[in-house]
């Protein structure tokens, strides 16, 4: 009997903890799989995370589950962004760690500038570390290309210089170097993937995520210019292109299975109730309202997120056979989220309304922060799928 469901696993504090596997994972998908390692239900593995390539994700992956994931299996943050056509061939100004410069060529971005690019060409603009400041006066910097677009992939290391760039190209127009005239308002495009303000390495508490260096920007933009920083998008969860994203490589795989019934219901496992149970509940939101033919995504629940990040890129709209009825999350205790006590039966007990780690945009919902379960694992999350759709 071919599934009519499939799976939307978390990494981080589901799957594994920093380089560490969590014990229950390896249970998880030795149920999830046939005796020669192939998985009986479609996966996606969807990661908040950025700062790596997607075919090392999938290894990574590959050697804590003890099977085989493949790149198409893993949606990091900034995997949506092949998308966003209108983009690839503007020039971008890149932020983050890791391999950024190949994540945006991957992605389709045609011409790319690193922060180091940006750095060295103008050395007077980095003055925070007293260290690196030039000793003498550098000739003036010529032939660098107008920047036209920010994109922001995940959380960098040298947060001053970062902050400081970003906010000298959005208050030159993309140049940087010349002298400041009227502060440009709307400003150049900014693309920012991945809005979780915490996440869960090996430290008993939770670490500062890419969210916390947005609101570092946002509100250094405010206060300089006065004005709000606006997003053109906001991709990763919990935003609901990142899941209809997700649900088209579901439908993929389970084509290339041949399956033939069509998948009904997914089932999104997190840790994290303001990315993953957030995100999960919005596109159950978007997936009822889209069956009741309305155009978008979340507005009634929450219509602060239904901003760009909400609508279909046209390629998903045509390439998606809508057969995907509901989005139920799962919250296990093995992340970000804990509990010492019995397991609660209802989320709000235990997160209070006026604590919201969620991004500034998507507004404070306490039904959409409420999990449709709460389990101890990811184990026991498989087990309450596999019980519910009577599947053995």
């Amino acid at each position: 009997q071919p599934p009519a469901f499939g799976f939307l696993f978390d990494v981080d504090g589901v799957l594994v903890r920093g380089s560490q596997a969590v014990p229950a994972a390896r249970r998880a998908f030795q149920r999830l799989s046939d005796g020669g390692g192939r998985l009986r239900v479609p996966v996606v593995f969807l990661t908040n995370a950025g700062n790596c390539l997607r075919s090392a994700k999938a290894q990574e992956l590959s050697q804590a589950l003890g099977l085989q994931v493949a790149p198409e299996q893993v949606i990091l943050s900034h995997s949506p962004l092949r998308l966003f056509s209108q983009f690839h061939q503007k020039c971008m100004l890149v932020a983050g760690q890791g391999p950024v410069e190949e994540n945006a060529l991957n992605l389709g971005f045609k011409h790319v500038v690193t922060m180091e690019a940006l750095r060295k060409a103008y050395p007077l603009l980095d003055m925070v570390d007293q260290s690196q400041r030039p000793k003498e006066l550098p000739p003036p910097t010529t032939g660098f290309p107008t920047i036209e677009g920010v994109i922001l992939f995940g959380e960098p290391v040298r947060w001053e210089t970062s902050l400081q760039l970003i906010i000298d190209v959005l208050l030159s127009n993309g140049n940087p170097g010349a002298e400041l005239q009227d502060i440009p308002y709307p400003h150049l495009p900014v693309l920012a993937c991945n809005m979780d303000l915490l996440w869960m390495a090996e430290a008993k508490m939770p670490r500062f995520g890419h969210g916390t260096f947005l609101l570092c920007l946002e509100n250094i933009y405010k206060k300089v210019t006065g004005r709000e920083l606006k997003y053109e998008a906001l991709i990763g969860k919990p935003s609901t292109v990142t899941y209809r994203y997700a649900e088209y490589l579901i439908q993929q795989q389970a084509e290339k299975q041949g399956w033939k019934s069509p998948i009904r219901r997914l089932y999104a496992v997190g840790d994290n109730p303001m990315s993953d149970v957030y995100g999960a509940n919005l596109y159950n939101n978007y997936l009822k309202s889209a069956h009741q033919n309305q155009v978008q995504a979340g507005v009634k629940r929450s219509p602060q997120a239904a901003s760009p990040q909400t609508e279909d890129p046209l390629q998903l709209r045509k390439d998606c056979n809508n057969s995907v009825e509901s989005c139920e999350s799962i919250l296990v205790c093995t992340g970000v989220y804990r509990h010492n006590a019995d397991v609660p039966s209802k989320m709000k007990e235990c997160t209070t309304e006026t604590v919201f780690h969620g991004h500034r945009d998507f507004c404070f919902d306490p039904s959409l922060v409420e999990a449709s379960y709460i389990v101890q694992d990811v184990d026991d999350a498989v087990q309450l799928a596999f019980k519910k759709e009577n599947w053995s």
